[in-house]
């Protein structure tokens, strides 16, 4: 039988609390550990505790780009174990990232191994991979022992960790950083640091300079994969200014020339973070999807450089127009964020501007500076008061060994004899027996010279501001000379280029442009067939049982097709998207939204210069021009307006000078076409008056060519038309001799 608890709840620890309060106060503190630990670089040395505590480690390792490389897995253990209370992954990613040369401009980490490429594979595991420091990381961790920084414990408090590195390179805008945080995200992209030092330098000497100022030598993003950076100047200077903004990459390509006046394109850099393997994919799926017409097939023959190449259909292609269909459906083409939010001073999060970035940079700097000048002063304190205990020891020696050699407390004797501080005897007590030669005397005294004239140059450094800006300068200027455009590492990669035109592309530049007749059934199932075919082929075409022809039309493929239907809406459908002529095609209420109660009027292909003459069967119309009718949606454009048992019955296009409307009753009318008003919506206005049924028919002529109409399958014009001549509106007379019974011009 299991014992009772003894454990006793004491009322005094139960706090009475909201459930709200509470929950409230664990969110902000899990956000601002999310912000400050983990998402927000810190603005001084550009760097997240992640990255920091991977670098601290391996300097603590001795890992130096001059030493041999250590496992992976010992790097991450360390971090681990000692400092990120974190899972060894994301150690271990963060750690790949850093040595990866096509995602972190200037590595801070020299990877052996398979670290992943830039098709997005990823990186070997840690026990089989090996690192070291780089000359970059070296800089960042420069000066590091000298009291330099502040330190605080770590998170079992066992040891101690940086708070900040010293960062003797401008770490935050040379290498960028990306994160998410709660309520808020960081996007900086990387830079060319000799244009940072050239920047530094000018606001060092000019505090006063401005954004716009220091763009005369940053001139914008330098991604490790190079690339186009496709923007305009002004788009650049305000996203500089505020912090915020993006910027438009490309890639970079060339037309290569083959035999037989055959070319081909050749793309040798992609935008920055864009895996190559996820991008010829999606080239390859809009290739297979004849999205991209002109484009035949895409290789990848990339080695240790980038290479994919672009084979056109034909060699009449333009290279321009081609490359911009890929710009703008494909990630050839990318926008990479701006948002400056970085942690001012490692406490608060902010966005700032170019010119707050790198005034941060130059205060660390001089904080470094006059931090290691402090240390490094006091150090000489204590080498000048041993120097000068050492130099009264060589001037009394055969006294001083006396004492050692006689006296039972020789160090309070020596204190009392000579004036000397505990430091002095200490340092007279542990010399060597060999450095009592006569030289040594004169080395001391040569010691002791240098270090006033240093500890001199120190103190005045420490006082004076203009000293430690100039030393800063010095500094720069050597960053600078060590990254400089004349080396590898420090050319930029990314070309500066203008941003590009807005091409006004038609839809038909996106599609290739072929023959095709258009078939409608009577049933509304519509197809594509290839080629114009002759009526002899037309009159071949089979129907599905209890269906027949209804509309049959020539077109291509980069034309619209527009459909008005009885509700007096018209519709557009791509002639590229019919479905093929195999087979009976598919209804065309699954391309529109065509209800059930309604039916097709017209189909004919789109002339925007073309205006139309649309009317339902209650007689009334209006001219609408076709450049207003093309609809954006599946749902249509409502043109005219019909209500109740109202039907649209006409739509016809408009020539000559005059119109004839005939109704159900066979009664025709000719008047002036300028009677009829042109508006883009309504109910028009009344066409021809009717004592029985309604409008059956219209259609537009020139007058003096007489009006054709087709009966018995043969066409027939009749020229007197005086006495059917009125004006709109009224009820005509009855049509003459060899008119259709239907009632309709074209005798159907």
């Amino acid at each position: 039988m299991a014992k009772k608890s003894n454990t006793k709840v004491v009322a005094s620890s139960i706090q009475d609390r909201e459930l709200a309060a509470i929950l409230s106060d664990k969110y902000l503190s899990y956000a601002l550990s999310t912000i400050m630990s983990r998402s927000l670089p810190d603005v001084r040395d550009g760097l997240k505790p992640v990255h920091r505590r991977v670098l601290f480690a391996m300097m603590q390792l001795s890992l130096k780009p001059e030493t041999q490389p250590k496992k992976c897995a010992r790097v991450v253990v360390d971090v681990i174990g000692k400092f990120h209370p974190h899972g060894d992954q994301s150690v271990y990613d963060a750690l790949v990232r850093l040595a990866q040369d096509f995602s972190v401009r200037y590595p801070l980490v020299d990877g052996q191994g398979n670290f992943g490429n830039i098709d997005g594979d990823n990186a070997a595991a840690m026990r089989y991979t090996e690192a070291r420091l780089t000359a970059v990381s070296q800089l960042l961790l420069e000066g590091i022992d000298d009291d330099t920084i502040d330190f605080r414990a770590t998170y079992d408090g066992e040891t101690l960790e940086p708070i900040v590195l010293p960062a003797n390179f401008p770490n935050l805008l040379a290498n960028g950083s990306s994160g998410i945080a709660v309520g808020m995200a960081t996007s900086i992209p990387p830079h060319n640091v000799a244009e940072l030092c050239t920047a530094l330098e000018a606001l060092i000497e000019d505090p006063a300079a401005s954004v716009k100022d220091l763009l005369k030598h940053i001139k914008g993003p330098d991604f490790p994969t190079g690339g186009l950076l496709a923007e305009d100047r002004a788009s650049i200077i305000n996203a500089y200014e505020t912090g915020r903004g993006s910027f438009r990459v490309r890639a970079k390509w060339h037309r290569q020339e083959l035999k037989g006046d055959n070319w081909q394109i050749v793309v040798t850099e992609i935008p920055y973070q864009i895996p190559k393997s996820r991008l010829i994919e999606k080239i390859a799926e809009l290739i297979i999807n004849k999205k991209i017409p002109f484009l035949d097939d895409v290789t990848d023959e990339s080695a240790e450089d980038i290479r994919v190449v672009l084979n056109p259909k034909n060699k009449g292609v333009d290279p321009e127009l081609l490359m911009e269909q890929l710009f703008r459906q494909t990630d050839l083409e990318s926008r990479f964020p701006l948002n400056m939010n970085v942690l001012d001073g490692g406490v608060i999060p902010r966005v700032m501007n170019l010119k707050e970035v790198l005034q941060a940079f130059i205060n660390h700097r001089q904080d470094v500076l006059v931090r290691g000048s402090k240390h490094r002063l006091a150090n000489i304190e204590h080498r000048l008061e041993v120097l000068g205990g050492l130099l009264i020891a060589y001037l009394n020696i055969d006294e001083v060994i006396k004492i050692i050699r006689e006296e039972d407390d020789p160090k309070a004797k020596m204190v009392k004899r000579f004036k000397l501080t505990e430091v002095q005897v200490e340092a007279i007590l542990n010399m060597r027996l060999r450095s009592l030669r006569k030289l040594e005397e004169f080395e001391i005294r040569s010691e002791h010279k240098a270090l006033l004239l240093e500890k001199e140059e120190l103190e005045k450094l420490v006082a004076s501001k203009a000293r430690q800006l100039t030393a800063i300068k010095k500094q720069i200027k050597g960053i600078y000379e060590a990254f400089s455009p004349s080396t590898a590492l420090g050319a930029r990669r990314t070309k500066i280029g203008k941003a590009p035109l807005e091409l006004d592309m038609p839809a038909h530049a996106l599609i290739e442009k072929e023959p095709i007749t258009v078939v409608c059934s009577e049933k509304g199932w519509i197809r594509a067939m290839k080629g114009h075919l002759e009526p002899d082929k037309i009159s071949q075409i089979s129907y599905k049982e209890g269906d027949g022809a209804k509309f049959v039309l020539h077109a291509e493929t980069t034309d619209k097709l527009i459909v008005f239907g009885t509700n007096g809406k018209f519709y557009t459908i791509g002639a590229d998207k019919l479905p093929p002529g195999r087979g009976f095609g598919e209804p065309v209420r699954l391309m529109i939204d065509l209800q059930n109660e309604a039916d097709i009027v017209a189909l004919m292909k789109h002339d925007p210069e073309r205006r139309l003459l649309v009317a339902a069967d209650d007689g009334r119309g209006f001219i609408v021009p076709e450049s207003e009718i093309l609809s954006q949606t599946k749902n249509g454009k409502q043109c005219l307006l019909v209500k109740d048992n109202v039907e649209a019955c006409v739509c016809v296009p408009v020539t000559g000078d005059h119109a004839a409307v005939i109704g159900q009753n066979r009664k025709l009318l000719i008047f002036k076409l300028d009677q009829i008003p042109e508006m883009t919506r309504g109910v028009g206005v009344i066409l021809q008056r009717y004592k029985d049924g309604g409008l059956s028919d219209a259609k537009t002529f020139k007058l003096k060519e007489g009006l054709t109409w087709y009966s018995a399958g043969r066409e027939r014009t009749e020229t007197s038309l005086k006495p059917w001549i009125g004006e709109r509106a009224q009820s005509g007379l009855l049509p003459p001799n060899g008119f259709p019974r239907s009632a309709k011009f074209n005798g159907m």
